[in-house]
């Protein structure tokens, strides 16, 4: 298969969400012994930022949206590993820590938002559901993170947002960091409240907020 016919059905096979097209497409382009950053870039990527502009004018829909995001997902825990062993790194959008906070059991939102924002380039470390403030913050430190994402299901646990956000300052690092918030309870006005750098009504706003927050930052 030649190069524009493999980016073109790249592209394709992540709009339609078809992740089994996508492995495929993803495995022709190591056998033919492809350039695989430009087979991502060219190919995979187009194909996710096609997406959020269909969902941004209402195209798509969440079923829509989850399936696009495994597909490019899927693509890519083909390609990186054999980049990795060439040495190659697909570059970064930036590095984000993401989680739900201590106390909320609430994965699936967080979830989708994390595997958008890894589709959209993103380094992502998923520490998952109930996570202990000092975590986010031990892990942001270790991996020299550019953004923090609170998720919050439940009004209670809310307040482990403007916490973490304190403890940040206490420990002089608030600076280090941007923090997006969200989650249904979640609004732009507590975001502003608690001095959050950005908040996310749904997955593919916060990608969008994500790469507003990353690029400020650098």
């Amino acid at each position: 298969m030649d190069r524009d016919t493999l980016l073109e059905n790249m592209k394709t096979a992540v709009i339609e969400g078809n992740k089994q097209q996508a492995e495929e497409l993803a495995r022709k382009a190591v056998e033919q012994k492809e350039d695989l950053l430009d087979m991502i870039e060219n190919g995979f990527v187009p194909g996710i930022q096609k997406v959020g502009d269909m969902w941004e004018k209402g195209d798509y829909f969440l079923p829509e949206l989850i399936a696009s995001a495994e597909a490019m997902k899927a693509a890519m825990n083909i390609l990186q590993p054999e980049m990795e062993k060439i040495g190659v790194k697909a570059r970064s959008t930036g590095r984000v820590v993401i989680g739900t906070v201590e106390g909320d059991i609430h994965d699936i939102g967080k979830s989708l938002v994390s595997s958008l924002l890894s589709a959209n380039g993103f380094d992502v470390i998923d520490l998952g559901a109930d996570v202990k403030l000092t975590l986010f913050i031990e892990k942001a430190e270790e991996v020299k993170a550019d953004l923090i994402c609170l998720s919050s299901l439940l009004t209670t646990t809310m307040l482990g947002q403007k916490r973490l956000l304190n403890m940040l300052s206490e420990k002089n690092i608030r600076d280090k960091y941007k923090i997006l918030v969200g989650g249904a309870p979640v609004t732009r006005q507590w975001s502003e409240n608690i001095g959050a750098d950005g908040y996310a009504e749904n997955a593919m706003s916060a990608v969008v907020e994500a790469k507003k927050l990353v690029d400020r930052k650098g």
